[in-house]
Formats: C-alpha cells, structure tokens, sequence
C-alpha cells in the first residue's frame, strides 16, 4: 500500500514513550528515580561545578601557573628575510602570497618579518611589523617595506 495524506504513520521505531521518572515501582524508574542510593548527588538540586573531582585538588589548581599573558596581546606569524628568496625579483610578497605558498600557515594576528638571513632579490614586502634588521636587509637589497595596518 503506498502512503498517502490519509494514511501517513512514522516508520516502526523511530517514536518512543517518554520515560515518566519516579511514578511507582512498576515503571522500572520508581523508587529512587536514577539517582541510587543516598549521597550528595541523589539529592534533589544537586549540580556540580565544572572542574570538580569529588574534594580532591582539581588539575586546575594542580598546575603549575607560569607568567603573565596580556589580553590584548598580538600574536605575529614569523618568517625570516631569507625565506622571501623564494618569490622572484620585484614580485609583491603578502601575508596572503605567503600563505599561497605554503611558507606561513595561517595569517594569525598578523605578520611579522624578522632579519634572519640574507636577502637575495629586490622584493616590495608588505607585513604587519618589521625588525629594523630586516627593514635595513630589504632595503639593501633594493626591496621596498610598506607596513599593513
């Protein structure tokens, strides 16, 4: 028999009777309602909070703490002046070409270029900061430095 607006049924299974908690020990939930035997957690209103190991010092607490991190830091992706040598002379290198090619993994807060290394092409780079080593390297090898806001 094919359905139709008059007959439409859910398929078998897939509805189920609520379970009625606490109403009489013939429901299989009577009694103590799922909560078992006496103890804090059977109580009625009783919630823990997150990161609770039952009085015992929580992994929270029992870790060490090291320094201090500001909220409103900035963390740069980094690459060094010598990885640029992979992009060919006057070629424009962004945050965006970097991570074309593969050099930074994702444009985090921004990008950083720093003075490790030679440069060996004249490159227009743009970044988000710049160490003075590396604006002095790019400008020495006849490259341009423009900072992104």
């Amino acid at each position: 028999m094919e359905p139709t607006l008059s007959n439409l049924k859910p398929p078998r299974g897939s509805r189920h009777r609520k379970v009625r908690v606490g109403r009489g020990m013939g429901s299989k939930m009577g009694k103590t309602a799922g909560a078992g035997n006496k103890g804090q957690q059977s109580r009625r209103g009783y919630s823990r909070r997150p990161g609770f190991e039952g009085g015992q010092m929580p992994l929270h607490r029992r870790l060490p703490k090291r320094g201090f991190v500001p909220p409103s830091s900035t963390t740069y992706a980094v690459v060094n002046v010598e990885t640029l040598n992979a992009f060919a002379a006057g070629e424009t290198v962004t945050p965006e070409a970097l991570i074309a090619h593969g050099i930074v993994r994702a444009k985090r807060n921004g990008l950083k270029v720093l003075g490790n290394g030679e440069l060996k092409v004249a490159l227009t780079v743009h970044a988000h900061a710049f160490s003075k080593s590396a604006q002095e390297k790019i400008a020495a090898a006849g490259g341009r430095v423009e900072i992104l806001k």
